[in-house]
C-alpha cells in the first residue's frame, strides 16, 4: 500500500504539536493528554505504513495502560498540585542552553547531509513480508526469538515499576507530618 504524503505531514503534524505541548504545558494532567493524542498520531501512521497490529498495540498499551500508570503516579504524588520552585533563570544557564541547542541542531543538520539514502530494507519489503504470514507473524517470530532478551528485560523493568509505586503508595508517612509540624516545633501532641 502506498502512504499517502498528505495524511503521514498531518499525523506528523499533529504528533510535533502535541509533544511541544507536552514539555510547555504546565499542567502534568494537561501534559499526558497531550502525550496520548501523541500516541495516536503515532498510531495513525502505523496504520498508514500498513502495521495494523503495531497501531493497534500502540493506542492499547502506551494510549491505555500506560498513561493510566502516569496519571496513576501524577494523582498519587499530587504532581499537579505541587508548586514548584520557579527560580529566573540567569544570564549563564541561558546562554548554555542556546549554544548547546545550536550544537544539537548543527550535528543533526550535519547527519541529515552526509547520510545516504540506503533505501528500504530488503527483508521486510512487503513481498517478503506477506510471503512469511504478514505482519502479526514476522513481529511475533522477531521478537521471541532475536529480541527475546530485550522483551523479558522489559517485563523486569515493568515488573520494578510496578513494585517502586506499590512501595511509594504504602510508604508511612512521618509524625511530624500528621501532627500537623508539632512534634517538629518541640511540641507535645497529645
Amino acid at each position: 500500500m502506498e502512504i499517502n504524503p498528505a495524511f503521514f505531514y498531518i499525523f506528523a503534524g499533529l504528533a510535533i504539536a502535541f509533544s511541544l505541548l507536552v514539555v510547555i504545558k504546565k499542567s502534568a494532567i494537561a501534559s499526558a493528554f497531550n502525550l496520548v493524542c501523541v500516541f495516536f498520531s503515532f498510531a495513525g501512521i502505523y496504520a498508514m505504513m500498513d502495521a495494523h497490529l503495531i497501531a493497534a498495540i500502540q493506542i492499547i498499551v502506551y494510549a491505555g495502560a500506560v498513561m493510566v500508570l502516569f496519571l496513576f503516579v501524577i494523582m498519587l504524588l499530587n504532581a499537579d498540585n505541587a508548586a514548584f520552585d520557579m527560580h529566573p533563570i540567569g544570564r549563564g544557564k541561558r546562554l548554555v542552553s542556546a549554544s548547546f541547542v545550536v550544537v544539537m541542531a548543527g550535528m543533526f543538520i550535519w547527519v541529515f547531509k552526509n547520510t545516504t539514502y540506503l533505501g528500504p530494507i530488503s527483508n521486510f519489503s512487503n513481498a517478503n513480508v506477506e510471503a512469511a504470514g504478514g505482519n502479526t507473524q514476522v513481529l511475533s517470530e522477531l521478537m521471541f526469538s532475536e529480541y527475546i532478551l530485550p522483551f523479558e528485560l522489559t517485563s523486569v523493568l515493568l515488573l520494578a515499576a510496578i513494585i517502586g509505586t506499590i512501595a511509594i503508595a504504602k510508604r508511612k508517612k512521618p509524625a511530624a507530618l500528621l501532627n500537623g509540624g508539632s512534634a517538629a516545633k518541640g511540641g507535645n501532641a497529645q
